[in-house]
């Protein structure tokens, strides 16, 4: 889908200066009642009013993602191919793993998945709970907090083996009542040819995936997963920023969705302490993984994606 911007500025600082300063404006909107419902779900220790409110959470969250995507339909002209949302089930629960090249993914799944699936979560570091004022917002939208031990640490502490699945799934109780989408970028980090080149990637689109991730997201939600939302983000006009976005110098998005089951014997291994049940999940994840670079080779030629300015 492409349509005209309302606003007819060529490509370039001035676009990018209005597009992000009524980003900014509106994002300082919505933040007015997350700041209030999330501070009344702090005092307030009831179950049920926290429900409600996580609720109200949600539904601002997500009238942000809809502006969002007003604001930039008014303001860029973005050509987007979309392909595998036919039914998705905003009541389910769902993992959603995604190649990862720029800030913009996180934007584009966001306005994609509006609405046809739960609110986008994210795991967190555990330390990330006590940042200022957003320590607050990432707790009151129920941003799920992993609380990780190095390989170092358990071997100084055995004791400390599997507390940390055990705390992360006590986390995630809530979520039994609440549907939830938890996305991960299963390569770790963005991709950009200098990582790619000191990685020793063996693909030309993409990172090696990371298995331990992925595998300690699975084991700590259990049976209560849906499915497996496999999502592929090309920019076949080059990749590029949050500026470069609202300078209007990225003008083509594809995402193409699969859906995929999530097999029982995914959530039953311990991937830290089984070698054989690791070689499994790491040979399950770097199929999908093969497949994925096959879809960006076929989207983007075979020679590595290049980077809007």
């Amino acid at each position: 889908m492409q349509r005209r911007p309302l606003i007819p500025l060529p490509a370039g600082p001035v676009r990018g200066t209005l597009t992000f300063a009524c980003l900014f404006l509106q994002t300082a909107v919505c933040c007015i009642p997350i700041f209030v419902l999330a501070l009344l779900k702090f005092l307030v220790p009831i179950p049920v009013v926290r429900r409600h409110l996580s609720r109200g959470l949600t539904r601002v969250a997500e009238t942000w993602i809809s502006i969002n995507r007003g604001l930039f339909a008014a303001t860029q002209v973005i050509r987007w191919e979309v392909s595998g949302l036919d039914g998705l089930d905003p009541g389910a629960w769902y993992l959603v793993i995604a190649n990862h090249q720029s800030w913009v993914d996180i934007l584009a799944q966001q306005i994609v998945f509006n609405r046809r699936i739960p609110f986008l979560k994210f795991f967190l570091k555990e330390q990330l709970r006590w940042v200022p004022v957003m320590g607050l917002v990432w707790w009151a939208l129920d941003m799920p907090f992993m609380k990780r031990y190095s390989r170092a640490e358990l071997e100084r502490r055995p004791e400390l083996k599997g507390t940390d699945l055990a705390t992360t799934r006590r986390a995630c109780e809530r979520f039994k009542e609440i549907p939830t989408s938890v996305i991960n970028f299963v390569e770790g980090t963005r991709r950009t040819p200098e990582k790619q080149a000191a990685t020793h990637s063996p693909y030309t689109h993409l990172l090696a995936p990371r298995a331990g991730g992925v595998a300690f997201v699975i084991g700590a939600m259990g049976g209560i997963l849906k499915e497996l939302i496999d999502v592929t983000i090309a920019y076949p006009e080059g990749v590029g920023g949050l500026w470069a976005l609202c300078s209007g110098r990225v003008g083509h998005i594809v995402i193409e969705v699969q859906r995929r089951p999530l097999e029982p014997w995914l959530a039953a291994g311990d991937y830290a302490g089984d070698e054989v049940f690791r070689a499994r999940f790491q040979a399950w994840l770097t199929a999908l993984w093969d497949a994925k670079e096959s879809r960006l080779v076929r989207l983007l030629g075979p020679d590595c994606a290049r980077f809007a300015p």
